[in-house]
């Protein structure tokens, strides 16, 4: 079996600040509670711990849940990551090629019908459903956040009445770029448009911030995208992996 990592590194950036304590401070920590000197530590050296002092659910390659979006959903309290299914983050995955949307382009059902056309796919029931337009490349640029195309919602509705329960793609969202969502929205001075596909009334999940779909064929691999189990949260980062036989 082949393990293709999906998911962006986590490092320091203008969203994560994060603390590298090396092992001569574990020594030090180690003689603070302990009394014992380095001396009697394999080469002096002591542990080392990582400390966040910034970041929050959302900054990394994470799995969205329901409650992201709305605090309800048709009508009933949307989950949170912690009460969602484990069995809806690990299944067979399929790949949509969207590498041909331009900036902010919607991809529809229509397009999503073409290619599963094309690669002669039949989604069933709790297929993990990544769309790959290319914008991983982009994922340490500070301009990311501003690149990709979009989901539309009917489209993210369409592939929940098919059963998909976790859809991903490797833009830093799921639907078009907030800026242009905002512009949209005033224009039209209406609801619905910002956040279109995030608020869409369904409860699924998304992976966003994904890398490395093109080293991915269009079927025929599995899918593993377990998300930390954060009590009550949003959210959470994942090591998202895909698995592909020999």
């Amino acid at each position: 079996m082949a393990i293709v990592d999906l998911s962006g590194s986590i490092e320091p950036n203008a969203e994560i600040e994060l603390n590298y304590y090396d092992h001569s401070t574990g020594a030090r920590q180690i003689s603070d509670m302990f009394n014992i000197p380095p001396a009697l530590l394999k080469d002096g050296e002591g542990w080392t711990v990582e400390e966040f002092t910034r970041f929050h659910t959302h900054s990394c390659t994470h799995v969205d849940a329901p409650w992201h979006y709305n605090s309800r959903i048709a009508g009933k309290p949307a989950p949170t990551i912690d009460e969602l299914p484990l069995e809806w983050f690990f299944a067979n995955g399929v790949v949509l090629e969207m590498r041909h949307k331009g900036q902010g382009d919607a991809v529809t059902i229509a397009d999503i019908e073409k290619e599963l056309s094309r690669i002669q796919y039949r989604l069933t029931p709790l297929d993990i459903v990544l769309v790959r337009n290319g914008q991983d490349q982009y994922f340490t640029a500070a301009d990311y956040m501003h690149r990709g195309c979009g989901v539309t919602a009917d489209a993210t509705r369409w592939l929940y009445d098919k059963g998909i329960r976790v859809m991903g793609i490797d833009c830093w969202g799921w639907d078009r770029p907030l800026y242009l969502q905002a512009e949209k929205a005033l224009e039209s001075n209406q609801k619905g448009v910002f956040w279109e596909a995030h608020q869409a009334d369904i409860a699924y999940c998304q992976i966003e911030r994904m890398v490395n779909l093109d080293a991915l064929p269009a079927k025929g691999f599995k899918v593993a995208c377990f998300p930390l189990k954060i009590k009550r949260a949003s959210g959470a980062p994942a090591r998202v992996v895909a698995m592909l036989p020999d």
